[in-house]
């Protein structure tokens, strides 16, 4: 079913057809999607307020962070292709994801703290202005999730992906792609771009969800794709702060 199609690799529409094989007697609803998604934020903000204390106690958390951000991938991994688990994983996988954004983010307050002393707050407010915008956008049809507008956002999103996979291989060599860090007009460009493109998949993700209750996906499936909106949203929380960094490095 092609309306099941998202940009969000973990909310694909594989995942959606094969849970309709499944027993419908309790199905998925908006609601209990957002209750679950709202539990886990705040297991995402409980380990990241954690992770901030210890961080500012003089505490190294970047084993922490790397240890949090392997165990994420892992888990993220195993819920996109094992959906039934999603119940059981996507809590700890929220707590790991808290630990990486909480290091991270005390990291960015602690190298902006004369430049920027409001990096961190700046880049929640614009996190969820955004997400709001985007829920507003999609109810009033302003932005519609065609089939054309998920092969875009689908394609695009796959291309940061590779593109973040490549830099990667190349800093283990040590050769760094300049712009990906630094305050330049094509840096900054680069990170409105991707900044946008996380803002997009929020549509994808919303509509995805509205056409799983539609379907009648399985109640197992809210966990599911509770556990892709956060996804979405911790990504387009990194790209803002990343976006904000660059702002404030220009001399």
């Amino acid at each position: 079913m092609a309306i099941f199609k998202s940009g969000n690799p973990t909310l694909s529409e594989k995942r959606f057809d094969m849970s309709l094989t499944g027993d419908l007697s309790d199905t998925m609803t908006e609601k209990g999607t957002m209750n679950k998604f709202l539990f886990l934020f705040f297991m995402v903000m409980a380990s990241a307020v954690f992770t901030w204390n210890a961080f500012n106690q003089g505490v190294n958390v970047f084993p922490w962070m790397i240890g949090a951000a392997i165990g994420g991938l892992i888990l993220a991994l195993i819920i996109s292709f094992k959906p039934k688990l999603g119940p059981y994983l996507a809590p700890p996988y929220g707590l790991l994801q808290g630990v990486f954004v909480g290091g991270l983010s005390a990291t960015f307050s602690n190298a902006f703290a004369s430049t920027a002393p409001g990096i961190v707050m700046q880049a929640v407010a614009l996190t969820f202005g955004t997400v709001l915008a985007m829920f507003i956008l999609y109810r009033t049809g302003i932005i519609k999730a065609t089939q054309k507008f998920k092969s875009i956002v689908f394609t695009a999103t796959a291309g940061i992906a590779i593109f973040y996979l490549i830099a990667f291989v190349l800093r283990l060599f040590n050769i760094n792609i300049a712009f990906l860090h630094e305050g330049s007009l094509m840096g900054i460009g680069f990170s409105l771009l991707v900044v946008a493109i996380a803002a997009l998949n929020l549509i994808l993700d919303f509509d995805m969800i509205e056409n799983g209750v539609a379907k009648g996906a399985p109640k197992y499936m809210e966990w599911f794709a509770a556990f892709g909106l956060l996804v979405t949203i911790v990504w387009l929380y990194i790209e803002m702060l990343r976006l904000l960094g660059k702002l404030n490095s220009r001399d």
